[in-house]
């Protein structure tokens, strides 16, 4: 663990975890995702909100989380990912849990014989263009009866 942190420290990520006295990434509501399914050689990229389940061929996956950089830093976006390899008369199997990086997508990557899945980014919901998670403000409430 302390030889991951140390790596993670030397290669400047230790901003997305939130290191003292680093800039923070702000958290998105939608992971994007890009697989290649070895055996037909399609790469597709795929959008996952978070804590809902979408399927990759016989994978399961589940973003928890992602944190992308404000523009005004080094660009890089990270994402919780978890993933199941779901096939029919076998027990699901976990493949993945953990932090996958956008600029270094082989420090924690999926080791599958089938299928690879990275990161490419995190985004907005749509609607919210250019906020974040935590930036989006409630709409106040119109009184009844009142003029529009």
């Amino acid at each position: 663990m302390l030889m991951r942190l140390a790596l993670l420290m030397a290669m400047g990520l230790g901003t997305i975890v939130g290191f003292p006295g680093t800039a923070q990434a702000d958290p998105y509501p939608v992971v994007i995702l890009q697989g290649l399914d070895k055996i037909t050689a399609r790469v597709t990229t795929f959008k996952v909100p978070l804590n809902q389940t979408i399927r990759f061929g016989t994978l399961e996956i589940i973003a928890r989380h992602c944190d992308k950089r404000p523009p005004t830093e080094t660009p890089e976006s990270a994402a919780f990912l978890e993933m199941w390899a779901v096939s029919p008369g076998r027990p699901t199997a976990t493949v993945f849990r953990g932090w996958m990086f956008a600029s270094s997508p082989a420090l924690n990557a999926l080791e599958h014989p089938v299928y690879d899945v990275w990161v490419l980014g995190c985004e907005a919901l749509p609607g919210e263009a250019g906020e974040t998670a935590e930036t989006v403000t409630p709409e106040t409430p119109k009184a009844e009866g009142t003029a529009q």
